[in-house]
């Protein structure tokens, strides 16, 4: 279905990176989830990651000797790098779009944490001025390129459960700021369940429905005021900006719909939960937060799921990274697009208005289909 090109801004797929041989990383954030990216990063051949930032630069130090990276500094050591040539964006959500502009204009493609934005101008204006200046965006997350939503692709898209109809997805805990050091900012505006776990598992649905149409939501907030469990800050309390549990409902531009709760409000865990019924049987994905897992079908007459092991490669955070600097040299998309991360947004955002409104709302933006991932593709391979 076309939407208004001001809703679905073009990104380029074209523009090969400097020269050949690994390409040129700059990390900006050095706070807790830069450990998850540079574990990958800093072994996969085919990067190179010269610089780490941060506006704390003892903690860019830190970071930098931990994973022997030669440079570290402010924000400005990223951006003016001569040899970067991908910024990979961790800062805090608030300043995904900022980071990533900069970035944008210093001439560098972006990777960035989810979620892309925290309302549609911003992200529709990072896509606009990336497009204008050909330049990449990818934003997280890359999870739906590990092997086991890969391989629950695989098998849908092979027919294994007929024509997929419906979907639920169950994201609940008591919340972050059991264990989290630092947990306010999960509960300010552009984070709750929706912004900071829906991208995970809202673009698992895209991957197999195709573009959200419209949605209807309810939500609720349980506390005005929590206390952080855990670290340095044991006992501070802190203001809850956003709904804490949301419950949605989404039709997709070809008629499935899906049903899902995100909540910080259970005592019980429920995390991971995507289940996606066909006209022949039904499938139980991964966690769409994690990269690998058992994918689980069952068909009408079985009295037990059949287990199907996840096969290809799930090495974790960075692999959209990765994927993005190799098809930067060899001039064609890669899969985790800023278009495919700002319809998720869109979706979102779209979600929280009908939460406010009490009615249906349209999504006006698309996403782009991401091709599969090549089974045999290989993060540990020197390739470029």
């Amino acid at each position: 279905m076309s939407v208004p090109a001001a809703q679905n801004a073009p990104e380029t797929a074209s523009g090969t990176a400097r020269g050949k041989g690994p390409v040129g990383v700059a990390v900006i954030g050095a706070g807790n989830i830069s450990k998850q990216y540079l574990d990958n990063l800093t072994v996969f051949p085919d990067l190179k990651v010269l610089v780490i930032a941060d506006l704390f630069e003892d903690a860019a130090a830190a970071r930098a000797k931990e994973y022997g990276i030669p440079e570290w500094g402010g924000v400005e050591k990223a951006l003016n790098h001569p040899d970067v040539e991908i910024i990979v964006n961790l800062t805090i959500p608030a300043a995904h779009v900022e980071v990533a502009t900069a970035a944008v204009n210093a001439g560098k493609h972006v990777w960035t944490e989810k979620p892309f934005s925290l309302d549609r101008d911003s992200g529709l204006g990072l896509l606009k001025t990336a497009d204008a200046a050909g330049i990449r965006l990818g934003t997280a997350p890359d999870t739906f390129l590990g092997a086991g939503l890969q391989t629950a692709r695989r098998l849908i898209e092979r027919g294994d459960i007929g024509t997929p109809l419906t979907a639920m997805t169950t994201f609940q805990t008591p919340g972050p700021e059991s264990w989290h050091p630092n947990p306010a900012f999960l509960f300010q505006y552009g984070a709750g369940p929706l912004f900071d776990m829906g991208p995970y598992y809202l673009t698992a649905l895209v991957q197999t429905f195709g573009s959200v149409r419209k949605v209807a939501a309810i939500g609720s907030k349980a506390k005005e005021v929590r206390v952080i469990g855990s670290g340095p800050k044991l006992g501070e309390e802190f203001t809850v900006d956003v709904p804490t549990h949301v419950s949605a409902m989404a039709q997709f531009e070809g008629g499935q719909s899906s049903h899902s709760v995100f909540s910080f409000e259970s005592p019980r865990q429920r995390m991971g939960f995507v289940e996606i019924t066909g006209t022949e049987a039904t499938i139980s994905l991964p966690d769409p937060n994690y990269f690998t897992g058992d994918i689980k079908l069952w068909r009408a007459g079985d009295e037990d799921w059949t287990v199907v092991p996840a096969t290809g490669p799930a090495n974790g955070r960075g692999m959209g990274v990765l994927d993005m600097a190799r098809s930067l040299r060899a001039g064609v998309p890669h899969r985790a697009t800023g278009n495919l991360a700002y319809h998720v947004l869109d979706t979102m955002v779209s979600i929280s208005e009908s939460v406010e409104s009490g009615t249906f709302v349209n999504v006006e933006s698309s996403a782009p289909e991401s091709p599969a991932l090549p089974e045999d593709w290989d993060p540990t391979a020197s390739t470029l």
